[in-house]
């Protein structure tokens, strides 16, 4: 079951990855987004970082160190950043992501997840492998995890309270800033992976991934319950905005929650396919970015706002099929 549950995970990313932005004339697989202030960013595959300093109006091209496969990104503030990739591989930006410096750390895992408060921060991946700084970066140590699964997704609701989730189930958390992780006890029989959670407070937080998954737990991560779905879909994304609301990325749609995430209904906040995978906060608005789109939400609009029209987003497929061995399938 394990086989088959990480067999989907590799095509639905490979599907995914097929699509492409093009933001600004710079074509763009996006791997992965971040957001620091007004900032947004996406991880480009090719490899480079489109940043948008003026609420979507321009985008700007930032090199990234060529030769790794990056994954996961985390912007500080305006000039501090890190990108993580395969083999254990992380470098740094001290000057917004212009220049960039390789961090050696204690892993050769692939790395799919970065978060940080404060002078601390984590990094995690493959193995369950979770890589943390105490000191703002200068050195790294390896915490135990309590899980070998793969990670997907890290949140740290303050410096000791964290959360990691990944494949087949798995769910690992902190109340010592990693110091020590216990596994959560999630639901019998539990097996589609985890894409992505999220914690309004320390006690209170959601995960989502594969086949409409959704869990809920109200006690810090100890225990996990299902909470119903109206989708099927995979939810790559969960976040709650400055009032409260919460919302899920779920492909052509998006799950919203006006009731403190006890219940989920479907909104469709364009008639577009925008592939619909990554939810961004920044200081004042919310981002649902898709491969094929961008949308935008600010405290006074009464729905999202769709910065470009997919025609200026899009990759033609003849663009991506001319860099590609094998129609659908993204390049190693």
């Amino acid at each position: 079951m394990q086989k088959i549950r990480a067999l989907g995970l590799l095509l639905l990313g490979a599907v995914s990855s097929a699509l492409a932005a093009d933001v600004g004339g710079a074509s763009c697989f996006i791997k992965n987004t971040d957001a620091a202030g007004e900032r947004v960013y996406l991880l480009c595959e090719e490899p480079r970082l489109l940043v948008t300093e003026n609420h979507g109006a321009t985008w700007t091209s930032r090199p990234l160190p060529a030769g790794t496969n990056w994954r996961a990104v985390k912007f500080l503030d305006a000039r501090r950043g890190y990108v993580a990739g395969d083999k254990g591989a992380l470098a740094t930006t001290a000057d917004g992501g212009y220049n960039w410096q390789t961090v050696p750390l204690p892993a050769r895992e692939t790395l799919t997840a970065i978060q940080w408060k404060g002078e601390s921060g984590w990094v995690a991946g493959h193995g369950g492998v979770i890589v943390h700084t105490a000191d703002g970066g200068r050195t790294w140590a390896l915490q135990n995890s309590q899980v070998n699964q793969p990670i997907e997704s890290l949140y740290f609701a303050d410096a000791n309270h964290g959360w990691a989730v990944g494949w087949v189930g798995t769910v690992t958390r902190t109340t010592d800033g990693g110091r020590t992780w216990q596994k959560g006890e999630t639901p019998a029989g539990m097996v589609w992976s985890l894409s992505s959670v999220y914690f309004r407070d320390p006690l209170n937080g959601w995960a989502v991934g594969f086949n409409g998954e959704i869990l809920r737990s109200r006690d810090g991560g100890a225990t996990w319950q299902t909470q119903e779905s109206p989708v099927q879909n995979w939810l790559t994304s969960v976040i709650f905005d400055r009032a409260g609301r919460g919302w899920i990325a779920a492909d052509e749609c998006v799950l919203l929650s006006e009731d403190g995430g006890e219940t989920w209904r479907v909104t469709e906040p364009t008639t577009d396919r925008l592939f619909l995978t990554w939810l961004q906060r920044t200081d004042d608005s919310l981002w649902l970015l898709g491969q094929y789109g961008v949308l935008k939400r600010s405290p006074d609009d009464v729905a999202w706002r769709q910065l470009d029209s997919p025609t200026k987003l899009v990759v033609e497929p003849s663009r991506y099929m001319a860099q590609t061995a094998t129609p659908g399938v993204p390049r190693s």
